[in-house]
């Protein structure tokens, strides 16, 4: 019985061990996201292309991962589900902003770049050839849906995988791991590659800096939104290898080492100055002495 204790339970107080309480995490998941399944396949199949479908896979994940976050954050960590750094507070707002503020700044870098050195022509903006509803719908949509996005993988990732691993080893072992995962579920992703993976785990890296400088997801939110909404929506380039909504119709044509090709900036060698800027930014914006 010892030994089993050993293998089964953490040292430190009466609960699963972290890595136990990681599988049966994902396990639920998958029993959720099963029986979700059931409903998504009653809906018309006008629904399961474009952005409509991306909008509906967002809401499903929405589901699955709070839920399935929610109760093992209840019943396996014994802990609060808003002590994963969710509380809502006056900082809300300003974490958010930031986040949204700085993948601005950084995506902004990344067009000015490539559009310096060539690799960019600009055919127009949105509403020069479609009418304004229509750009202010889909605009609309999209970023709700990376609103989702936001909230959904960094629950999961810089959330319950990060630091249910820093639990049972330590900090760093929880951003490492939680980012390896990260760049490995991007691997499915269209024109994805073992380049494009290394470039989401530095992503992934990036983000959980944001957790680990306020000890709270909201920082790390507005990055992930900002980052997918100024990349693809603002800017016009592939998110993670999908084509989104732009509000900037551009093509890019250099050399895709440096560019990302088709699966865009993440994939590329244009990613690290932006990432020199966006690391700075989170140590200075979050006070230069300041840690959790």
């Amino acid at each position: 019985m010892n030994w089993i204790k050993r293998v089964f339970v953490s040292p430190a107080e009466p609960r699963l061990r972290a890595g136990w309480r990681l599988l049966l995490q994902t396990l639920l998941m998958g029993v959720i996201a099963f029986a979700l399944g059931f409903a998504y396949l009653a809906l018309p199949a006008s629904w399961q292309n474009g952005a409509s479908a991306l909008m509906l896979n967002q809401l499903a994940e929405l589901v699955v991962i709070t839920l399935s976050v929610y109760l093992a954050r209840r019943f396996l960590d014994r802990r609060s589900f808003v002590s994963l750094g969710v509380k809502l507070d006056r900082r809300v707002g300003r974490e958010l902003g930031l986040g949204i503020l700085i993948t601005g700044v950084m995506m902004g870098l990344i067009f000015l770049l490539e559009w310096a050195l060539g690799w960019v022509t600009f055919h127009g903006f949105a509403w020069q050839l479609e009418p304004a509803t229509d750009v202010l719908r889909k605009t609309g949509l999209m970023i709700l849906i990376f609103v989702l996005v936001g909230w959904n993988e960094e629950l999961l990732s810089r959330g319950y995988h990060l630091q249910t691993v820093a639990s049972g080893l330590n900090l760093a072992w929880g951003v490492v791991f939680s980012s390896a995962v990260f760049g490995l579920l991007h691997l499915g992703n269209p024109n994805a590659t073992w380049v494009s993976v290394a470039g989401i785990f530095i992503a992934g890296v990036f983000m959980a800096y944001g957790y680990v400088r306020t000890g709270r997801l909201w920082l790390p939110i507005g990055l992930h939104i900002g980052w997918n909404v100024f990349e693809g929506v603002v800017f016009g380039f592939p998110v993670s290898g999908l084509d989104i909504y732009p509000l900037m119709r551009i093509s890019v044509d250099g050399p895709e080492l440096f560019t990302g090709g088709a699966f865009g900036p993440e994939a590329g060698l244009v990613l690290l100055p932006a990432m020199v800027v966006g690391f700075a930014a989170i140590w200075w914006l979050t006070g230069a002495k300041k840690r959790p």
